[in-house]
């Protein structure tokens, strides 16, 4: 392995190579079809840079960005440009497909719910002091403009990874012909087969034995993949599991959501789209996602 910059590694293998770098609190990787050195390391380096400008412009954590600016504005009306109106189009869309249950305010829950692996479950009384401030459709969009109101908040982390992913595609794809894949945190996304129509193999993390254990393989010839799931994240009391899939409406976890689950889609965001989709159906979420006519894993 040889050091190309402080923040990437690259690795050269027998037909394809590996770029590494940490970006949006996960690993990220790019598997290029190729062994050229200078090759990854440049692809590399342009997806660094794409995934931390789009983590730097879209992170709730930031005081610097468009969501702080819109987070503390007060009910006061503030003008977007073009990608983050596009974000709000596509969390608009989400919300109305999900018939509210996707929900980009709902983020706020996490000021009483803290995924630890414990068992402090909050109270009934902090779940209803909470609910009045989830709401997309108490926000104004009318773009470019949006008005949020008071003590409420937006934060894009349920699709942000996903259209990250996505746009190191478009991006990468202009600076080469080869086969590659891009993988942030589990969110993938590859433009073409390999050679000789070949995919790429991916192995479904089992979420019984997180990051030790594969509980199959998904071949992905092009397109988009996401997965979620609660293997990381959850609550456990007096034998019930909590998973961190949480329904804006109730302000609780989704019941009989499943372990986990991978959906294969033309693009990484419609694939992430899905499969949270099918988080919030909890027990129907084979039957939602065989009705979708996608590819999918779900673990229960």
């Amino acid at each position: 392995m040889s050091e190309t910059t402080p923040h990437i590694t690259t690795e050269i293998k027998n037909d394809y190579s590996i770029g590494r770098f940490s970006a949006m609190a996960c690993p990220c990787e790019i598997l290029l079809e190729s062994s050229d050195k200078p090759l990854i390391s440049s692809i590399t380096e342009l997806a660094y840079k794409e995934a931390k400008r789009i983590e730097k412009k879209f992170s709730r954590y930031r005081k610097d960005n468009i969501i702080y600016k819109i987070n503390n504005s007060n009910g006061i009306t503030i003008k977007v440009d073009d990608e983050t109106a596009l974000m709000f189009d596509f969390a608009d869309q989400c919300y109305q497909l999900s018939e509210g249950k996707f929900d980009i305010t709902s983020g706020v829950l996490r000021k009483i719910w803290t995924f630890d692996g414990s068992d402090n479950i909050p109270d009934e009384e902090q779940v209803k002091k909470i609910k009045p401030d989830i709401g997309w459709n108490k926000v104004s969009w009318k773009k470019p403009f949006i008005t949020l109101p008071r003590n409420m908040e937006i934060d894009l982390g349920g699709i942000g990874k996903e259209y990250a992913v996505d746009s190191t595609v478009k991006l990468i794809k202009q600076h080469t012909d080869n086969s590659f894949l891009v993988n942030f945190g589990g969110d993938i996304g590859c433009p073409k087969p390999r050679k000789k129509n070949t995919p790429w193999v991916i192995g479904v993390d089992d979420p019984k034995h997180t990051g030790d254990n594969s509980a199959g393989r998904i071949t992905l010839f092009q397109g988009g993949l996401a997965t979620s799931g609660d293997a990381r994240r959850y609550l456990l009391k007096e034998g019930v599991r909590y998973s961190h899939i949480l329904d804006p409406q109730t302000g609780y976890p989704v019941p009989h959501a499943p372990r986990s689950v991978s959906v294969i889609a033309n693009t990484c965001l419609e694939a992430g789209m899905l499969s949270t989709f099918a988080m919030l159906q909890g027990k129907e979420a084979v039957e939602f996602l065989e009705a979708q006519d996608v590819k999918f894993w779900c673990i229960p």
